[in-house]
C-alpha cells in the first residue's frame, strides 16, 4: 500500500513507542487500520498529518500557477495567465488563487512555488493548473507530481505548445554547461558550439 506506515515507522514519525500506539488503538484515541488478509496494523499519511494538526478542514483549493525565467519574459507571463483563464472558463473550473513567479525552472527557491508546495503538504490543495510541465519545474517533474499525488493533489497540465518555454530551456542549458565547464576544463571547448546553436534557434525558431 502506498503512503502507509507500520506501527514502528509511525511511532518514529510522531515520537511515540509502539506500546503507546497499541494503547491508543485499544482506547480509540488513534485507531490503526488493519490489512484485510493478515489483520496487521498500519497507519496512513493522513493520520500523520491529522496528528500534527496539519489537515485542512476541507481540501478544496484550486490554484493556478504560472512562471517565466526572467523579467524580460513578463509578456509571456501575461500570455500564460490569459491562456489559463480561458482554459478554466472552458472547463468550468473555479480558481481560488492565482500564483506566479519570475525565476528559472532550475531554481527551486521560487517564493510562490515553495508556498504552493507547503499548501500541498498541508493537505489544502485539490488541484494545481499549469500551462506546461516546464513552467512548473525544469527537471524532476515526476518527483513533484508524485509528491502531489501522495497529498491527494492533482496537477492539470494544459500542455499548449505555444506556452512551452523552449528559448528559456536553451538559456538554462547554457547556464548548466557554463557551470560545469568552469569545473571541467575539457568541456570548455564545447561552450561556443552550444551558444552558437542557441543563437541560431533564437533567430530561426528551430535548430
Amino acid at each position: 500500500m502506498d503512503n502507509t506506515y507500520s506501527p514502528k515507522q509511525f511511532g518514529k514519525l510522531i515520537g511515540r513507542t509502539t506500546n503507546t500506539l497499541q494503547k491508543w488503538d485499544r482506547e480509540g484515541k488513534l485507531k490503526a487500520h488493519r490489512t484485510p488478509t493478515t489483520n496487521r496494523r498500519y497507519y496512513t499519511h493522513d493520520q500523520y498529518l491529522a496528528y500534527r494538526g496539519l489537515v485542512a478542514p476541507e481540501q478544496s483549493l484550486t490554484i493556478v500557477y504560472s512562471c517565466v525565467s526572467g523579467v524580460a519574459q513578463k509578456p509571456d507571463l501575461a500570455n500564460q495567465v490569459e491562456a489559463l483563464k480561458a482554459y478554466c472558463q472552458q472547463h468550468a473550473l473555479v480558481v481560488d488563487e492565482w500564483m506566479s513567479d519570475i525565476g528559472s525552472g532550475l531554481n527551486y527557491q521560487r517564493k510562490q512555488f515553495n508556498y504552493l508546495m507547503e499548501l500541498v503538504k498541508l493537505g489544502k490543495v485539490r488541484r494545481i493548473l499549469i500551462a506546461h510541465q516546464d513552467r512548473f519545474v525544469r527537471f524532476g517533474y515526476e518527483y513533484f507530481e508524485a509528491f502531489c499525488e501522495r497529498h491527494h493533489t492533482e496537477i492539470v497540465v494544459m500542455n499548449g505548445e505555444s506556452l512551452s518555454p523552449e528559448q528559456e530551456l536553451v538559456r538554462d542549458l547554457i547556464a548548466i554547461v557554463t557551470v560545469f565547464s568552469a569545473r571541467l576544463p575539457e568541456l570548455r571547448s564545447y561552450q561556443k558550439v552550444i551558444k552558437d546553436a542557441a543563437l541560431q534557434k533564437d533567430e530561426t525558431g528551430r535548430f
